[in-house]
């Protein structure tokens, strides 16, 4: 028993070292989660408790920007360490290395390929979407001439990949304008599919867009583009763990994710989706022995060198965790707080809704414009209230399953005494 206290103790030291805690906080073991019960009787009190007993999120923090890291909860962060101390005593069972970067994990591929709704083998675990998404820009062969389409809303990174096959190869780049706030998704396909053309071979979107948490019509797009003969790209890095969906009802060619997102795991942890045929054509960009074994399929994309697995271990905790309170249980109460952020925005004639009312077109981000608000006095209360949000021209709300209601009061006191 000391032994096995001595390990747990250490382990959450080396958590707190990744994560900049302090040891006590790391220290901290998650509790048993709440009585799912709770949840008919007292939703608040029931998420409540979550963000107290799971996280180490301090009181005093008003967090409202998930959409550009997430926070990992406890069984994660115990995760990390954990693995983190058995790797460096060398301890692994079956005396494996403690490492991934030549490994096929199998295991974990087929625990993330369930959740995420796909298959295994057309899975690969990456760094990042925007690792995924430049393997993909970068694997994909097109000449001087060939035309990529995406919108004129994809985040920088996604697009970066594109611009550098157009620098390098002559290959041609076109943004189609989406009108924000859209009137439907039919709206939305109806653009970038008329915007097809003959030289056309590529079509890269945002299954939501980072900026405004606009969710598109990923299927309807996907379906219209193939029946052209168009490649998809899909930037999935807010759709896993905001939206209930999965990969493989998507009909697109390639998909890239972030699970440090929405997903509770550790930053530095990414997915790469593939059908097989496009697997099989797609170059990787970093390769090891085996990057020709098209028989390994998805895990060919994971040969990139001695990497930390420990983040993966986190990342297989969070899919637990997810599981563990329920999916759609996530879904219903994250979505629940943006519909209130945004009925209350709607209430308010110094702010300008850019997400839709049709809430079929967004998730758990709400984005406004704030023409009626003094910018550099909402940033000084935003600093001095400990609020931490995407802030500029445009404000983005975006809450988990650790929101309270108190931060979202505390949000709009904020907006209200930051006037003009």
């Amino acid at each position: 028993m000391l032994t096995s206290r001595f390990h747990r103790r250490d382990a959450f030291r080396v958590a707190a070292m990744l994560t900049g805690l302090p040891v006590a906080a790391a220290a901290r073991a998650a509790m048993p989660l709440p009585d799912s019960k709770l949840v008919e009787k007292d939703a608040d009190k029931y998420w409540l408790r979550i963000r107290k007993e799971q996280f180490v999120l301090p009181e005093w923090r008003v967090f409202l920007n998930n959409g550009s890291l997430g926070v990992a909860p406890m069984p994660v962060l115990q995760a990390v360490g954990d693995f983190l101390h058995r790797g460096a005593a060398m301890m692994m069972p079956d005396g494996e290395y403690p490492r991934w970067g030549y490994e096929a994990l199998d295991t974990h591929r087929e625990e993330m390929a369930k959740y995420l709704g796909c298959d295994r083998d057309g899975l690969a675990f990456m760094h990042n979407a925007t690792e995924a998404l430049s393997t993909i820009a970068a694997g994909i062969d097109l000449k001087a001439g060939d035309e990529v389409i995406m919108t004129d809303q994809e985040h920088g990174s996604g697009k970066a990949g594109w611009a550098l096959k157009k620098a390098r190869f002559g290959v041609e780049v076109r943004e189609v304008p989406i009108a924000l706030p859209p009137k439907s998704p039919e709206e939305i396909a109806d653009r970038l599919i008329s915007a097809i053309g003959p030289r056309t071979r590529v079509l890269f979107f945002s299954g939501i867009t980072t900026a405004t948490g606009l969710v598109l019509p990923v299927r309807q797009i996907c379906d219209a583009a193939r029946a052209k003969g168009v490649t998809t790209v899909v930037d999935g890095a807010h759709m896993n763990g905001q939206i209930a969906m999965r990969i493989d009802q998507l009909g697109c060619d390639y998909y890239a994710g972030s699970p440090h997102k929405w997903m509770f795991a550790p930053a530095g942890c990414g997915i790469l989706w593939g059908r097989p045929e496009a697997l099989d054509r797609l170059w990787p960009s970093i390769v090891t022995a085996g990057w020709d074994q098209r028989d390994r399929k998805g895990a060919r994309f994971m040969g990139v060198g001695t990497n930390n697995r420990a983040i993966f271990e986190g990342m297989t905790a969070g899919v637990r965790f997810a599981n563990a309170i329920g999916p759609e249980r996530i879904f219903s109460r994250i979505h629940e707080l943006a519909k209130s952020v945004r009925e209350r925005a709607s209430k308010l004639s110094y702010l300008k809704l850019l997400t839709p009312d049709d809430d079929r077109m967004y998730g758990s981000l709400v984005t406004f414009l704030m023409p009626g608000i003094d910018r550099k006095k909402f940033n000084e209360l935003c600093s001095k209230r400990k609020m931490w949000i995407v802030g500029g021209e445009r404000l983005r709300v975006s809450c988990h399953i650790h929101t309270r209601r108190s931060d979202l009061d505390m949000l709009f006191d904020t907006l209200e005494q930051s006037r003009t």
